[in-house]
Protein backbone atom coordinates (compact mmCIF):
# COMPACT_ATOMS: atom_id res chain seq x y z
CA UNK A 1 0.00 0.00 0.00
CA UNK A 2 1.05 3.63 -0.90
CA UNK A 3 -0.13 6.76 0.79
CA UNK A 4 1.11 9.99 -0.50
CA UNK A 5 1.95 12.36 1.87
CA UNK A 6 -0.41 15.05 1.74
CA UNK A 7 -3.44 17.24 3.87
CA UNK A 8 -5.74 14.66 2.84
CA UNK A 9 -4.23 11.58 4.70
CA UNK A 10 -4.58 13.47 7.63
CA UNK A 11 -5.99 10.64 9.53
CA UNK A 12 -3.47 8.11 8.92
CA UNK A 13 -0.44 10.09 9.32
CA UNK A 14 -1.50 11.69 12.37
CA UNK A 15 -1.98 8.16 14.23
CA UNK A 16 1.74 7.68 14.46
CA UNK A 17 2.04 11.19 15.98
CA UNK A 18 0.78 9.43 19.53
CA UNK A 19 3.44 7.37 21.35
CA UNK A 20 0.56 5.32 23.00
CA UNK A 21 -0.83 4.19 19.00
CA UNK A 22 2.58 3.01 18.32
CA UNK A 23 2.66 0.89 20.91
CA UNK A 24 -0.38 -0.50 20.13
CA UNK A 25 0.63 -0.96 16.40
CA UNK A 26 3.85 -2.83 18.03
CA UNK A 27 1.24 -5.14 19.98
CA UNK A 28 -1.25 -6.04 17.63
CA UNK A 29 1.61 -6.87 14.85
CA UNK A 30 2.10 -10.09 17.78
CA UNK A 31 -1.57 -11.13 17.79
CA UNK A 32 -4.80 -9.95 18.23
CA UNK A 33 -6.07 -8.42 21.34
CA UNK A 34 -9.43 -6.84 22.95
CA UNK A 35 -9.68 -3.82 24.70
CA UNK A 36 -8.86 -5.30 28.01
CA UNK A 37 -5.48 -6.53 26.93
CA UNK A 38 -4.29 -3.68 25.70
CA UNK A 39 -5.29 -1.59 28.31
CA UNK A 40 -3.58 -3.87 30.92
CA UNK A 41 -0.61 -3.94 28.30
CA UNK A 42 -0.14 -0.21 28.45
CA UNK A 43 -1.60 0.54 31.88
CA UNK A 44 -3.82 2.99 30.85
CA UNK A 45 -8.00 2.62 31.19
CA UNK A 46 -10.21 0.91 28.55
CA UNK A 47 -11.84 4.44 27.68
CA UNK A 48 -9.08 5.95 26.55
CA UNK A 49 -7.68 2.60 24.58
CA UNK A 50 -11.06 2.73 22.70
CA UNK A 51 -10.54 6.32 21.74
CA UNK A 52 -7.05 5.62 20.57
CA UNK A 53 -8.49 2.40 18.43
CA UNK A 54 -10.67 4.53 17.31
CA UNK A 55 -8.33 6.96 15.73
CA UNK A 56 -6.59 3.72 14.20
CA UNK A 57 -9.58 2.38 12.76
CA UNK A 58 -10.47 5.50 10.65
CA UNK A 59 -7.19 5.31 9.61
CA UNK A 60 -7.90 2.01 7.99
CA UNK A 61 -4.28 0.67 9.97
CA UNK A 62 -6.87 -1.24 12.21
CA UNK A 63 -9.78 -3.25 12.44
CA UNK A 64 -12.02 -4.36 14.86
CA UNK A 65 -14.65 -7.28 15.28
CA UNK A 66 -17.04 -8.40 17.60
CA UNK A 67 -16.40 -11.43 19.24
CA UNK A 68 -17.67 -13.87 21.82
CA UNK A 69 -15.81 -13.77 24.79
CA UNK A 70 -16.12 -15.07 28.67
CA UNK A 71 -18.56 -12.62 29.53
CA UNK A 72 -20.63 -12.02 26.42
CA UNK A 73 -19.13 -9.99 23.50
CA UNK A 74 -16.17 -8.42 23.18
CA UNK A 75 -13.76 -6.30 20.62
CA UNK A 76 -11.01 -7.90 19.28
CA UNK A 77 -8.43 -5.54 16.99
CA UNK A 78 -6.59 -6.48 14.48
CA UNK A 79 -3.57 -5.04 12.72
CA UNK A 80 -4.97 -4.67 9.11
CA UNK A 81 -1.76 -3.15 7.24
CA UNK A 82 0.86 -5.49 6.89
CA UNK A 83 3.35 -2.77 4.81
CA UNK A 84 2.93 1.05 3.98
CA UNK A 85 5.34 3.44 1.66
CA UNK A 86 5.19 6.79 2.02
CA UNK A 87 5.04 8.78 -1.28
CA UNK A 88 6.51 12.62 -0.15
CA UNK A 89 6.37 13.65 -3.90
CA UNK A 90 4.28 13.31 -6.60
CA UNK A 91 5.48 10.60 -9.49
CA UNK A 92 3.64 11.66 -12.68
CA UNK A 93 4.54 9.35 -14.51
CA UNK A 94 3.77 6.41 -12.26
CA UNK A 95 0.39 7.62 -11.84
CA UNK A 96 -0.08 7.44 -16.09
CA UNK A 97 1.44 3.80 -16.21
CA UNK A 98 -0.68 2.60 -13.35
CA UNK A 99 -4.45 2.34 -13.43
CA UNK A 100 -7.14 0.96 -10.40
CA UNK A 101 -10.74 0.37 -11.60
CA UNK A 102 -13.28 -0.50 -8.96
CA UNK A 103 -16.86 -1.71 -8.74
CA UNK A 104 -19.98 -2.85 -6.18
CA UNK A 105 -21.43 -5.80 -6.93
CA UNK A 106 -24.51 -6.34 -4.87
CA UNK A 107 -24.76 -10.34 -3.18
CA UNK A 108 -28.13 -10.58 -5.35
CA UNK A 109 -26.45 -10.17 -8.73
CA UNK A 110 -24.59 -13.67 -9.55
CA UNK A 111 -24.89 -14.85 -12.59
CA UNK A 112 -24.27 -18.71 -11.95
CA UNK A 113 -25.75 -20.46 -8.73
CA UNK A 114 -26.06 -24.18 -7.55
CA UNK A 115 -27.46 -24.26 -3.98
CA UNK A 116 -28.95 -26.57 -1.71
CA UNK A 117 -30.94 -26.67 1.26
CA UNK A 118 -30.94 -24.61 3.95
CA UNK A 119 -31.29 -21.72 1.76
CA UNK A 120 -32.71 -18.68 1.03
CA UNK A 121 -32.78 -14.97 0.18
CA UNK A 122 -34.32 -11.62 1.25
CA UNK A 123 -34.13 -7.93 0.35
CA UNK A 124 -34.33 -5.51 3.15
CA UNK A 125 -37.79 -5.37 3.07
CA UNK A 126 -38.86 -8.73 3.18
CA UNK A 127 -38.17 -12.52 2.24
CA UNK A 128 -37.58 -13.37 -2.03
CA UNK A 129 -39.51 -16.99 -2.27
CA UNK A 130 -39.51 -19.67 -0.02
CA UNK A 131 -36.97 -20.75 2.31
CA UNK A 132 -35.19 -23.72 1.65
CA UNK A 133 -36.28 -24.05 -2.09
CA UNK A 134 -33.22 -23.81 -4.39
CA UNK A 135 -35.43 -22.53 -7.33
CA UNK A 136 -36.22 -19.36 -6.26
CA UNK A 137 -32.41 -18.15 -7.01
CA UNK A 138 -34.04 -18.16 -10.46
CA UNK A 139 -36.52 -15.48 -9.18
CA UNK A 140 -35.62 -12.66 -11.09
CA UNK A 141 -36.10 -10.31 -8.15
CA UNK A 142 -32.83 -12.53 -6.54
CA UNK A 143 -31.41 -9.23 -7.97
CA UNK A 144 -32.82 -7.46 -5.54
CA UNK A 145 -31.38 -9.86 -2.44
CA UNK A 146 -29.34 -8.07 0.11
CA UNK A 147 -28.82 -11.42 2.10
CA UNK A 148 -28.51 -14.47 1.19
CA UNK A 149 -27.31 -18.26 2.44
CA UNK A 150 -27.22 -22.02 1.27
CA UNK A 151 -26.11 -25.28 2.91
CA UNK A 152 -23.78 -26.48 0.17
CA UNK A 153 -22.78 -25.39 -3.64
CA UNK A 154 -21.78 -22.32 -4.61
CA UNK A 155 -22.53 -18.54 -6.27
CA UNK A 156 -20.69 -17.15 -8.71
CA UNK A 157 -20.62 -13.62 -9.58
CA UNK A 158 -19.25 -11.94 -12.93
CA UNK A 159 -17.14 -9.02 -12.40
CA UNK A 160 -16.24 -6.34 -15.09
CA UNK A 161 -12.84 -6.32 -16.84
CA UNK A 162 -12.08 -2.73 -17.24
CA UNK A 163 -8.38 -3.44 -18.31
CA UNK A 164 -7.49 -2.27 -21.68
CA UNK A 165 -4.88 -4.82 -23.84
CA UNK A 166 -1.60 -3.31 -23.29
CA UNK A 167 -2.05 -3.78 -19.46
CA UNK A 168 -0.46 -5.67 -16.95
CA UNK A 169 -3.01 -6.88 -13.62
CA UNK A 170 -1.04 -6.10 -10.43
CA UNK A 171 -3.40 -7.30 -7.64
CA UNK A 172 -6.92 -8.28 -7.91
CA UNK A 173 -8.28 -7.63 -3.92
CA UNK A 174 -12.01 -8.55 -3.04
CA UNK A 175 -13.50 -7.33 0.37
CA UNK A 176 -17.19 -8.80 1.60
CA UNK A 177 -18.99 -9.68 4.85
CA UNK A 178 -19.39 -13.59 5.30
CA UNK A 179 -20.29 -16.16 7.66
CA UNK A 180 -21.29 -19.96 7.74
CA UNK A 181 -24.94 -20.97 6.86
CA UNK A 182 -26.61 -20.72 10.24
CA UNK A 183 -30.45 -18.89 9.97
CA UNK A 184 -32.39 -20.58 12.47
CA UNK A 185 -31.13 -22.39 15.46
CA UNK A 186 -27.33 -23.23 15.48
CA UNK A 187 -25.19 -20.66 16.93
CA UNK A 188 -21.64 -22.59 16.23
CA UNK A 189 -20.86 -23.96 12.89
CA UNK A 190 -17.54 -23.62 11.59
CA UNK A 191 -17.46 -23.70 7.38
CA UNK A 192 -14.74 -24.39 4.84
CA UNK A 193 -15.57 -21.60 2.51
CA UNK A 194 -13.68 -21.93 -0.44
CA UNK A 195 -12.55 -18.61 -3.04
CA UNK A 196 -12.40 -19.29 -6.99
CA UNK A 197 -11.29 -16.65 -9.41
CA UNK A 198 -12.32 -17.83 -13.23
CA UNK A 199 -12.27 -21.86 -11.85
CA UNK A 200 -8.94 -21.06 -10.31
CA UNK A 201 -9.12 -22.21 -6.63
CA UNK A 202 -7.54 -19.85 -4.71
CA UNK A 203 -7.79 -21.27 -1.37
CA UNK A 204 -9.97 -22.39 1.09
CA UNK A 205 -10.83 -20.09 4.45
CA UNK A 206 -12.54 -21.63 7.72
CA UNK A 207 -15.29 -19.17 8.79
CA UNK A 208 -14.56 -20.07 12.81
CA UNK A 209 -18.43 -20.58 13.60
CA UNK A 210 -21.42 -18.11 14.42
CA UNK A 211 -21.81 -15.00 16.71
CA UNK A 212 -25.09 -16.07 18.18
CA UNK A 213 -27.81 -13.65 18.65
CA UNK A 214 -25.86 -9.69 18.33
CA UNK A 215 -28.01 -7.59 16.18
CA UNK A 216 -26.53 -6.94 13.21
CA UNK A 217 -25.73 -2.94 13.13
CA UNK A 218 -27.34 -2.36 9.21
CA UNK A 219 -29.54 -5.74 10.03
CA UNK A 220 -33.43 -4.48 9.13
CA UNK A 221 -35.71 -4.52 12.20
CA UNK A 222 -37.97 -6.95 10.51
CA UNK A 223 -35.66 -9.84 10.24
CA UNK A 224 -35.56 -12.51 13.28
CA UNK A 225 -33.38 -15.31 12.12
CA UNK A 226 -30.52 -16.09 14.16
CA UNK A 227 -27.81 -15.28 11.91
CA UNK A 228 -27.09 -11.69 12.21
CA UNK A 229 -23.70 -10.43 10.69
CA UNK A 230 -20.78 -11.83 9.71
CA UNK A 231 -16.61 -11.19 9.42
CA UNK A 232 -15.39 -8.47 6.66
CA UNK A 233 -12.76 -10.64 4.54
CA UNK A 234 -10.01 -9.14 2.08
CA UNK A 235 -8.96 -11.58 -0.02
CA UNK A 236 -5.84 -10.06 -2.20
CA UNK A 237 -4.14 -12.01 -5.33
CA UNK A 238 -0.89 -10.53 -5.93
CA UNK A 239 2.58 -11.72 -7.49
CA UNK A 240 3.18 -13.09 -4.38
CA UNK A 241 0.43 -15.56 -4.12
CA UNK A 242 -3.24 -15.22 -2.59
CA UNK A 243 -3.96 -14.18 0.94
CA UNK A 244 -6.98 -13.30 3.52
CA UNK A 245 -6.40 -9.86 5.37
CA UNK A 246 -2.79 -10.70 4.86
CA UNK A 247 -2.99 -14.29 5.34
CA UNK A 248 -1.76 -16.32 2.94
CA UNK A 249 -3.61 -18.33 1.59
CA UNK A 250 -2.04 -20.26 -1.50
CA UNK A 251 0.80 -19.70 -3.94
CA UNK A 252 -1.99 -19.05 -6.45
CA UNK A 253 -0.42 -15.82 -8.28
CA UNK A 254 -1.94 -13.42 -10.52
CA UNK A 255 -0.07 -14.75 -13.41
CA UNK A 256 -1.97 -18.36 -12.42
CA UNK A 257 -5.06 -16.34 -13.22
CA UNK A 258 -4.24 -15.41 -16.43
CA UNK A 259 -6.51 -11.99 -16.79
CA UNK A 260 -7.06 -10.86 -20.10
CA UNK A 261 -8.63 -7.59 -21.22
CA UNK A 262 -11.45 -8.88 -23.47
CA UNK A 263 -12.70 -11.13 -20.54
CA UNK A 264 -14.76 -10.79 -17.74
CA UNK A 265 -13.39 -12.23 -14.27
CA UNK A 266 -15.88 -15.06 -12.77
CA UNK A 267 -15.61 -15.13 -8.83
CA UNK A 268 -17.20 -18.07 -6.98
CA UNK A 269 -17.95 -18.39 -3.45
CA UNK A 270 -18.35 -22.21 -2.57
CA UNK A 271 -18.92 -24.47 0.25
CA UNK A 272 -18.99 -28.63 -0.41
CA UNK A 273 -21.14 -30.88 1.53
CA UNK A 274 -18.54 -32.95 1.96
CA UNK A 275 -15.74 -30.36 3.76
CA UNK A 276 -14.65 -31.67 6.81
CA UNK A 277 -16.64 -28.08 8.21
CA UNK A 278 -19.94 -28.37 6.26
CA UNK A 279 -21.31 -25.23 7.24
CA UNK A 280 -22.54 -23.50 4.31
CA UNK A 281 -22.34 -19.78 3.04
CA UNK A 282 -24.79 -16.42 4.18
CA UNK A 283 -23.13 -13.08 2.67
CA UNK A 284 -24.72 -9.81 3.69
CA UNK A 285 -24.88 -7.22 0.84
CA UNK A 286 -25.66 -3.17 1.84
CA UNK A 287 -28.14 -3.19 4.30
CA UNK A 288 -27.26 -6.26 6.22
CA UNK A 289 -25.31 -7.42 8.89
CA UNK A 290 -22.25 -4.99 10.28
CA UNK A 291 -21.06 -3.51 7.39
CA UNK A 292 -22.70 -1.43 5.16
CA UNK A 293 -21.10 -2.49 1.81
CA UNK A 294 -21.51 -4.84 -1.40
CA UNK A 295 -19.00 -6.87 -2.59
CA UNK A 296 -16.18 -4.49 -3.05
CA UNK A 297 -13.40 -5.68 -6.17
CA UNK A 298 -10.46 -3.34 -6.54
CA UNK A 299 -8.08 -4.26 -9.75
CA UNK A 300 -4.86 -2.65 -10.08
CA UNK A 301 -2.93 -2.81 -13.09
CA UNK A 302 0.06 -1.44 -15.06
Amino acid sequence: MEIEVSSRNMKFLESFSSPTRVKMIELLSERPMNIKSLSEALDIKSPIVTRHIHMLEEAGIVRCESMPGKRGMQKLCFLDLSQVTLRFKRDESLEETHSRYSVSLPVGIYSSYEVRPTCGLASDTGMIGMCDDPRYFANPEHVHAKVLWFGSGFVEYRIPNYMVNHQIPESLEISLELCSETPCTVEHLPSDIVFSINGKEIGTWTYPGNFGGARGQYTPAWWRKNIQHGLMKTIRITQQGSFVDGIKLSDTTMEKLALTYDKEILFRISCSDTARNSGGVTLFGKGFGNYNQDIEVVLRCK
